[in-house]
C-alpha cells in the first residue's frame, strides 16, 4: 500500500453525492476538511478515486463500490465505511486518523499504517495490515484468504478469525483474540495474550510469547519449529500453568488460562503430527475419570472424604463411603519397557462394548479392569490399537479413591477398581477434607473385593477377544500393529573374568562347548534375552528377561570330568532365575555369572560344557540393547 498517496485538493461534497475519478490526483480526488455523509466512491475512465479526511473532518457512510481509496489521515475521523474490492478498494489510516465500523470484502484492504480501528469484519478475501503504532480492536476475519497482519509495533485487541480467517503476528502486540473454528492464529515474533483457540482452532507458534491462552476441547497449538518424532514430550505444570514441549529442534512453551481453558486437574494432552511434519498439541481432557455415584458421574479428582459412590455388589449398585482419596504425580522412564516406564494406558470409547466406555479412558498400566467377576490389570489386554500405551504423555497426575471395603466401581461406563492398600498409600498426598487411617496393609488374596486373576487361561481369550472385536463405533487411532520379528539363535557366549570373549568351539543339539583359558575362575553366560510377555502376548504375566535355560554344566581338565552345580543350588548366583520348577534346569536372563569353584588349575586348559534345554524365541528389537550391555560388561 505504499503507493496509495492521499490527494492534495480540498472539496466540500453534499450528502448523496457520487464521487468519481477519472485519473489519479485530479480534482476529482476530494480531501473533505468538513463533513461528508452518505456517498458512494466509484471507479470511471479506468482510475481510482479516493476520497481523503483530515484536519477534524468527519466522512460516515461511505460506500466504495466499484473502486477506490478512502484515507483518514491526521485529525480525520471515517465510520460506516463499506469497501468492495472487486476493482481494487482500500482504507488507509495514518497517524492520527480515526475509523470506526469498516467492513470490507472481495480482497479489500485495509491499511493500518498509524492511528486507530475499531468495530471491522472482513470477509471474501479482505485483508488487513497493522503497522507499527496502529492499533486496531474488535476485528473478525472470517472466510479463506480473509487474513490480519501484525508488523513489529502493530497493536491489536478482541481479534476474531474463523472459517479460514488468519492472524500473522510478526512482533506486534495482541490481547484477546478468538480462534474458532477454522482458523488460525501464526506468531512469529511479539506476542499474543488472552487468546482462545476453540474446537477447530488452531495457534501456530514459531517465535514470541503466547500466554494465557484459553484451550478449548479440540482446539490445537501447532508448534511449527518443532518437528514431531517418537521422542517428542511434555510437561504441563499444574501450578504456574505452563505447557512446555520438547521435540526435534528445541523446546517452545506457552502459559494456559485454566478460567478460559477446557483443563481439568491432572490434565492430558496429545500429541499428532501435522502435514508438514511439524509438533502439534492437542487437548484430550480425559485424565479425569468419570466415577458413577448417587448425584451422577462425578470426576474422580472432585471426590472427597465421606462422598458416596457406587460399589457393584453382585452386579448390583449399592452406595459406599468414600473413606481416603488421594493423588500421585508420574514421570515417564521411557528407557524401560513400555509397561514398566509409566505411560498411561488409553482405552478408546467403545473398546470394551459398545458405549463402554462412553469416551476414552485414561489409566496406569497396573490399574484393574472387571470382567466375569475377576480384576485384571488393564496392561495384560493392551493390544496397540483399541488399548495401547498413549506416549505423547510424559507427566501426569493420576488418582485413586477407598471405599470401606475394596469395591467394583464404574468409571467412564467401564467397572473398574477402587484403591487398595497393598503398601504404596506414602506415594500419594492427599487433598481436601483427609483423615489418617491405621490398620496393616491390605492383601489382594484377603481383602480385594474381587480374586485379581492373572492367569493365561482366562486372560488371553479376553485378550484376543477385545483386540478382534468389531465395531463401526470404535475409531481406532492406530492400525493393527505388525507382529514384532523374532529371533532363535540365543547367540551364546561366555566372557571371562578378565573381559574375553568365548565362542563355543563346538555346538550339537543341546550341546555347546567352550574352550576355556588357563586359571579361568568363572565366567557369564550371556546370550539373547526377551521377556515372554513381548514374546508371547501382554496376556502372559511374565516380565522377566529370560535368557536360556541350562541344564547338566561339566568341566573337562587333565584332572578328568567334574560337574558343576552352583546355578542349581537354592542361592543362586547373581543373573540365574529363582526356582522355575523345572528339576536340574536354572534359567539366566540373558547375563548370569557361573562360578567354577576354582576347580581349574593354573597352566591347565579346560573344556566347559553346557547343555541348553530351551532358548528363545527372541524379540530382534531386544538384541542392539542388549550386544550394549554385553561390551559394557566386557
Amino acid at each position: 500500500m505504499a503507493d496509495l498517496l492521499p490527494p492534495n485538493s480540498t472539496q466540500t461534497i453534499a450528502a448523496g453525492t457520487t464521487v468519481s475519478g477519472a485519473s489519479y490526483s485530479t480534482q476529482d480526488h476530494i480531501a473533505v476538511a468538513g463533513t461528508l455523509t452518505d456517498a458512494t466512491l466509484t471507479q470511471t475512465g479506468g482510475g481510482i478515486g479516493s476520497i481523503a479526511v483530515q484536519n477534524g473532518g468527519a466522512i460516515s457512510g461511505i460506500t466504495v463500490e466499484t473502486g477506490g481509496n478512502v484515507f483518514a489521515l491526521a485529525g480525520g475521523s471515517a465510520s460506516n465505511i463499506s469497501l468492495d474490492g472487486s476493482r481494487s478498494a482500500a482504507l488507509v489510516i495514518d497517524t492520527g486518523g480515526y475509523a470506526d465500523t469498516v467492513s470490507a470484502s472481495n480482497s479489500a484492504v485495509i491499511d493500518a499504517r498509524g492511528g486507530t480501528l475499531s468495530n471491522a469484519t472482513l470477509v471474501a478475501g479482505a485483508t488487513m495490515d497493522v503497522a507499527s503504532g496502529a492499533s486496531v480492536t474488535s476485528v473478525s476475519a472470517v472466510g479463506a484468504s480473509t487474513s490480519i497482519d501484525f508488523s513489529s509495533g502493530g497493536q491489536g485487541s478482541n481479534i476474531t478469525v474463523s472459517n479460514g480467517g488468519s492472524i500473522w503476528n510478526a512482533g506486534g502486540t495482541l490481547t484477546c483474540a478468538t480462534i474458532g473454528s477454522g482458523g488460525s492464529a501464526f506468531l512469529d515474533g511479539g506476542s499474543i495474550a488472552g487468546a482462545i483457540i476453540e474446537n477447530g482452532g488452531e495457534l501456530q507458534v514459531d517465535r514470541g510469547t503466547a500466554t494465557d491462552v484459553g484451550l478449548k476441547t479440540g482446539g490445537r497449538i501447532d508448534f511449527t519449529n518443532l518437528t514431531y518424532d517418537s521422542s517428542a514430550r511434555y510437561n504441563y505444570d499444574s501450578e504456574t500453568h505452563t505447557l512446555t514441549v520438547t521435540g526435534t529442534g528445541g523446546t517452545a512453551s506457552v502459559t494456559l488460562d485454566p478460567a478460559s481453558s477446557d483443563i481439568i486437574p491432572g490434565q492430558s494432552f496429545q500429541f499428532v503430527r501435522d502435514d508438514d511434519g511439524s509438533l502439534v498439541i492437542e487437548t484430550c481432557f480425559l485424565a479425569g475419570s468419570m466415577i458413577e455415584t448417587p448425584r451422577g458421574d462425578s470426576a474422580v479428582e472432585n471426590l472427597r472424604l465421606g462422598d458416596d459412590v457406587f460399589a457393584y455388589v453382585n452386579g448390583r449398585p449399592e452406595k459406599r463411603r468414600v473413606i481416603w482419596a488421594g493423588k500421585a504425580h508420574a514421570t515417564v522412564r521411557p528407557d524401560l519397557p513400555d509397561d514398566e516406564a509409566g505411560y498411561p494406558v488409553r482405552i478408546l470409547k467403545n473398546a470394551i462394548a459398545d458405549g463402554v466406555p462412553y469416551k476414552d479412558m485414561l489409566i496406569t498400566a497396573e490399574h484393574c479392569l472387571f470382567f466375569d467377576g475377576r480384576f485384571v490389570p488393564v496392561r495384560m489386554l493392551v493390544n496397540g490399537r483399541s488399548i495401547f500405551y498413549d506416549k505423547s504423555i510424559f507427566s501426569y497426575d493420576y488418582y485413586h479413591i477407598e471405599t470401606e471395603q475394596h469395591s467394583v466401581l464404574k468409571a467412564d461406563g467401564m467397572l473398574t477398581e477402587s484403591y487398595l492398600d497393598t503398601g504404596n498409600r506414602r506415594s500419594f498426598r492427599q487433598d481436601g477434607r483427609v483423615i489418617t487411617l491405621g490398620g496393616k496393609t491390605r492383601s489382594w488374596e484377603h481383602d480385594a473385593g474381587a480374586p485379581l486373576c492373572v492367569d493365561r487361561a482366562f486372560v488371553e481369550p479376553l485378550f484376543h477377544a477385545l483386540a478382534c472385536r468389531k465395531s463401526t463405533l470404535i475409531e481406532y487411532q492406530n492400525p493393527a500393529p505388525e507382529k514384532a520379528p523374532l529371533l532363535h539363535d540365543p547367540d551364546l557366549r561366555l566372557v571371562t573374568e578378565r573381559g574375553a570373549t568365548i565362542r563355543p568351539v563346538r555346538h550339537r543339539d543341546e550341546q555347546y562347548s567352550f574352550m576355556l583359558p588357563s586359571g579361568t575362575q568363572s565366567v557369564r553366560i550371556l546370550s539373547r534375552a526377551s521377556r515372554p510377555t513381548d514374546v508371547i502376548g501382554p496376556f502372559v504375566d511374565d516380565r522377566r528377561q529370560m535368557g536360556v535355560a541350562v541344564g547338566e554344566v561339566s568341566l573337562v581338565t587333565a584332572k578328568g570330568q567334574q560337574t558343576v552345580t552352583t546355578h542349581l543350588q537354592e542361592n543362586k548366583p547373581e543373573g540365574w532365575h529363582a526356582d522355575m520348577g523345572w528339576n536340574g534346569v536354572a534359567w539366566t536372563n540373558g547375563n548370569a555369572l557361573l562360578p567354577l569353584d576354582a576347580q581349574q588349575v593354573e597352566g591347565d586348559m579346560a573344556l566347559l560344557s553346557l547343555t541348553i534345554r530351551a532358548a528363545g524365541p527372541y524379540l530382534a528389537a531386544d538384541t542392539t540393547k542388549q550386544a550394549v550391555q554385553a561390551t559394557s560388561i566386557a
